[in-house]
């Protein structure tokens, strides 16, 4: 599904994303080995069982880019000229291995660009969900998206 173009976005608009991901133990060590996070929290079952949560937690930064991915293809895919930032990054609950995540988005607000003719930003609102309905990341983002080409009508919403 091709992403939607700056004019298309709705400040309020809610997407209840589709796709849904259980997480790994193979990608949090995959992960947390390809950023060289070596904490023990992450790698070591042993030193887990002896934290406050019995076990090994998911990289927090692994779940952040499974929110930009799932997100991705309902909203931006080819249509964004890239990320200006995330802010106000929360990691309310922690994330295990075998914990499915889903995505829900909002659009917070958006404004033309003041230095690109061709573009917008959209600031959104990512909550990461767990199979418990727990959000384990919850943050906003500043998404540079083109407008609408010329010879485009806007969808109907």
């Amino acid at each position: 599904m091709p992403g939607l173009y700056f004019e298309e976005f709705e400040e309020g608009a809610v997407f209840e994303h589709a796709t849904r991901r259980t997480v790994t133990e193979a990608d949090n060590m995959l992960f947390s080995n390809m950023t060289l996070n070596l904490a023990p929290l992450h790698l070591d079952a042993e030193y887990a069982k002896g934290t406050i949560y019995g076990q090994r937690l998911v990289n927090s930064l692994f779940i952040l880019g499974l929110v930009g991915g799932i997100c991705m293809q309902d909203t931006t895919h080819g249509t964004t000229l890239g990320n200006l930032g995330f802010e106000e990054v929360k990691f309310p609950k922690p994330v295990f291995h075998g914990d499915t995540i889903r995505v829900r988005t909002e659009v917070i607000s958006k404004r033309l660009s003041k230095s690109r003719d061709d573009s917008g930003i959209v600031f959104f609102r990512h909550q990461a969900i767990n199979q418990r309905d727990e959000i384990v990341c919850d943050c906003r983002r500043a998404g540079l998206m083109l407008k609408l080409p010329a010879d485009k009508p806007v969808a109907a919403s």
